[in-house]
């Protein structure tokens, strides 16, 4: 019997010597652009922040929201800036006094906004504190949630019913002549 050694430094069939550990540069190169390419075309199916109308919250719903508690950027401070006591000075209206019916409410932009006495307004975030969607309706003195069944109370927006455990966040607002402004 003959034995056998493979050489190491013969030709391969592209013409380019080979040695031991080493990878020839072209293939590295489109081995590289091929991951680089991989990579990005997952990245691009990942999850992104767009509103693809998936979401049973809407486009606003966040997976992180604020802290209890918290009102935002603007927190403790008028709408229309300066101190807190006298006019608005031109605050932004959440609603007309006369689009609140008394025992009900109205769902206006991010806010549930009801009337549950003659002239007592109050206004509530229209986030449930269950799982998120968004309150559609304001009947009998209770704000509805229809993902759960969850029900809020008109007059402190704590909960009459369904899983959700926690209260309505609340938004302080007063009356500004004919309009319901942030207090």
């Amino acid at each position: 019997m003959t034995d056998v050694q493979a050489r190491t430094d013969t030709a391969n069939p592209q013409g380019e010597p080979t040695r031991p550990g080493a990878v020839a540069p072209r293939r590295a190169v489109l081995a590289g652009a091929g991951a680089l390419g991989a990579t990005c075309l997952l990245a691009a199916c990942g999850t992104s922040g767009g509103s693809s109308g998936s979401n049973p919250s809407g486009s606003d719903f966040q997976n992180n929201p604020a802290p209890a508690g918290s009102k935002g950027a603007d927190a403790g401070f008028p709408a229309g800036g300066g101190s807190k006591g006298g006019d608005s000075g031109g605050a932004t209206a959440l609603a007309a006094v006369a689009d609140v019916p008394k025992g009900g409410g109205i769902i206006q932009g991010d806010l549930v906004i009801t009337q549950p006495s003659e002239g007592t307004f109050k206004a509530f975030s229209k986030v449930c504190t269950h799982a998120g969607c968004d309150v559609n309706k304001v009947d009998d003195g209770v704000i509805s949630c229809p993902c759960h069944g969850s029900t809020f109370s008109i007059e402190d927006g704590s909960p009459k019913g369904g899983p959700a455990t926690k209260g309505l966040p609340e938004t302080k607002v007063k009356v500004d002549g004919d309009n319901i402004v942030k207090a």
